[in-house]
This record gives C-alpha cells, sequence and structure tokens, in this order.
C-alpha cells in the first residue's frame, strides 16, 4: 500500500467523557486494524482515587501474522497480555533451590537489617 493510501474508517463510536469521567470509544479501519477501550474513576472521593481502563486491538504484522493484545490500565500501571508480547525465562531448578536456601537461612547482618 503507498505511503500516501488513504486508510478508511470502517466503523467508530465514542461515549464520553461523562460527568463521572468514564467514557467508552472503538473503532475499525479499512486495513483491518481494531481497537476499544473503556474507562472509569475507581475509588471517587478516596486517597485511593485512581482512573480505571481497560481494552485493547488487534493487527495484522508485516509477516501476516494476527497481533492482538488487551491491557489494563490502573492504579498498578499498563498491564497489557498478547502473545507475541517476550516473557520472562523460568529460573533454572539450581538458581531457585539456592534462592530459596537463602531465604531460609538468612545472614546475621540480613537479620539484623529486618529489625
Amino acid at each position: 500500500m503507498p505511503a500516501d493510501a488513504v486508510i478508511p474508517i470502517v466503523s467508530q463510536s465514542q461515549e464520553g467523557p461523562n460527568p463521572d469521567g468514564s467514557y467508552k470509544w472503538n473503532y475499525e479501519s479499512g486495513n483491518g486494524i481494531k481497537a476499544e477501550e473503556e474507562g472509569h474513576v475507581e475509588g471517587v472521593g478516596t486517597d485511593d482515587e485512581a482512573m480505571s481502563a481497560k481494552g485493547g486491538f488487534s493487527y495484522t504484522g508485516d509477516d501476516g501474522q494476527p497481533i492482538s493484545l488487551t491491557y489494563v490500565v490502573d492504579k498498578n500501571g499498563f498491564q497489557p497480555v498478547g502473545a507475541h508480547l517476550p516473557t520472562t525465562p523460568e529460573i533454572p531448578p539450581l538458581i531457585l533451590k539456592a534462592l530459596e536456601w537463602s531465604a531460609a537461612h538468612p545472614s546475621k547482618e540480613d537479620q539484623e537489617n529486618q529489625k
């Protein structure tokens, strides 16, 4: 597709922002990109008041593979989920065993720092 090609919006909707801070939007473009999000304020009037949202998007990658990502955004930050995202490798068994031993047998210095 040429860089200057116009990509149509096939569908789009938006609600809000509402007086209570909630909102919702979604769209789909002619090249297959889809996105949506909805959010609201949690803990209104408290010290823990924070915006919270959830949503997702999908598209076809340059290699032809479908990409799909969902997410939650709240006081704990941005939390994405998608099969294409890298994952942390498992801790090797010997390292895990050493960490468990260290936790069960703290040094005198570690014991003093916990006081």
